[in-house]
């Protein structure tokens, strides 16, 4: 007999709440029920791909250093403005 395996798509980005600030930049972030506030921006960058297709993909960036010393690489869906967070590991 042959083990079945499910295929999983990996780094698949997380809904997260983000509080901005009067300028539109990332302040806190929230993973739960843990708020975490923005201690540096380090970059942003801005992807807009796919437009032909009926869900393009328009997304801002940003990589962030948190309160507890942490690096997290987190966008603003830009169709939906949903927050996610986008994990490389």
């Amino acid at each position: 007999m042959t083990a079945t395996r499910r295929l999983q798509a990996l780094n698949t980005p997380r809904r997260i709440t983000v509080e901005a600030d009067d300028q539109a930049r990332p302040a806190a972030v929230a993973f739960g029920r843990r708020r975490l506030a923005v201690e540096a921006r380090h970059e942003t960058w801005r992807i807009d791909d796919e437009w032909w297709r009926p869900r393009p993909i328009s997304r801002t960036y940003w990589r962030l250093t948190l309160e507890d010393g942490r690096t997290a690489d987190v966008y603003q869906d830009l169709v939906t403005n949903a927050w996610y967070r986008q994990s490389y590991a």
